[in-house]
């Protein structure tokens, strides 16, 4: 997909710009219209990109939006900028009232890096609180893309959007409230799954015994789920490194000596298990791994200052150490099976938080 190769490029531009960036207007410059020239508009078209539109507001007069997009001469979006450090989801109040009073239907609240796309599903022409599609140029799915499409000069579609739009906003509550019941099953959600095999009466003490219950079958399906995506995964690894090597079978040096440690599967299931539960909040790229003789070591940006978890499995008993708080000694959790890392998911979470 041809879109999806420019961003990706632009991905890697404000990667390596980025800290050279100092200011809201080199951001816009360098980063965000770049982005509107991606989507195939005329940044130096004011037919087609209007810089510092003027926005007057009741008695406030000569406010401005960064950019105003035109489509076939009407404005379909406005695009407000924010530095690249700053985080766009807390700047929506000044896009709300550029947004009551423009003819757009659309607009996007950036910091070159993440676009917040806001319409106005709740009330006409007052702009939703809550943006119904973000584009992070470092997690770039094509389902996104496809929606990005839409936005595009040559294939833009209000209807599309607006459909893509209302589907997005119901998806986004469902699985909000869906991931309410996996964290705590309701009364509701209870009745629901019991009652289909339960003939009698879901009296108090009933119901708080089939809570525990419930909540045990979501951790187990959950996890045995995620293990078996994992293992799968480890299991094509395998296959693949096994055909490379059969194909390219590498010479042996017998004046190399032989490694004082081996890494095994069982620490690199391990890996990804703590891999899986950190991509929640950061991107897999910041998560490295480094194996040494007496313990696995999981790393946040492969420095050795911030270790995220190390593996024990060395010994006849396995271990997960924890670090609270930051690079200070951890803690070490003996571990039954492999699968009870999922427990420890706050944990991992707080120690990147630390950092």
């Amino acid at each position: 997909m041809e879109l999806k190769l420019k961003l990706e490029q632009l991905h890697q531009r404000v990667d390596s710009l980025k800290d050279q960036i100092n200011t809201e207007e080199a951001t816009k410059n360098a980063f965000v219209m770049p982005f509107i020239q991606i989507l195939g508009y005329d940044i130096f078209n004011p037919t087609e990109v209007i810089p510092e539109f003027i926005c007057d507001i009741g008695t406030k007069k000569g406010e401005k939006v960064d950019y105003v997009i035109k489509n076939n001469g009407e404005p379909i979006l406005i695009i407000e900028c924010k530095h690249w450090k700053e985080n766009v989801d807390a700047h929506n109040s000044q896009l709300h009232r550029y947004y009551h009073v423009s003819k757009a239907r659309f607009g996007v609240l950036t910091n070159g890096h993440t676009y917040n796309f806001y319409a106005d599903l709740e009330k006409p022409n007052i702009m939703d609180e809550k943006p119904f599609f973000t584009l992070d140029l470092s997690d770039l799915k094509d389902s996104s893309i496809k929606i990005l499409e839409n936005f595009t000069k040559t294939d833009y579609s209000l209807e599309n959007i607006l459909d893509s739009a209302e589907a997005m906003k119901y998806i986004k509550a469902i699985r909000k409230e869906f991931e309410k019941e996996l964290i705590e099953p309701s009364d509701e959600f209870i009745r629901i799954l019991v009652n289909k095999f339960f003939d009698k009466p879901l009296i108090a003490s009933r119901m708080v015994t089939f809570r525990e219950y419930t909540k045990k079958a979501i951790t187990n399906t959950i996890n045995d789920s995620i293990s078996l995506r994992l293992k799968s995964a480890l299991n094509i690894n395998e296959n693949i490194a096994k055909e490379q090597h059969l194909e390219n079978p590498q010479p042996i040096d017998e004046n190399v000596e032989n490694p004082k440690f081996i890494t095994t599967e069982e620490e690199l299931e391990g890996f990804q298990i703590v891999k899986a539960i950190l991509r929640e909040k950061i991107p897999t790229e910041r998560i490295a791994y480094r194996d040494t003789q007496s313990y696995f070591g999981i790393l946040l940006d492969d420095n050795n200052r911030k270790p995220l978890a190390r593996l024990h499995f060395n010994t006849i008993n396995n271990y997960l150490e924890l670090f609270h708080n930051g690079k200070d000694a951890g803690e070490k959790i003996l571990l039954n099976s492999i699968d009870e890392i999922y427990n420890y998911r706050e944990q991992l979470h707080k120690t990147f938080e630390n950092y």
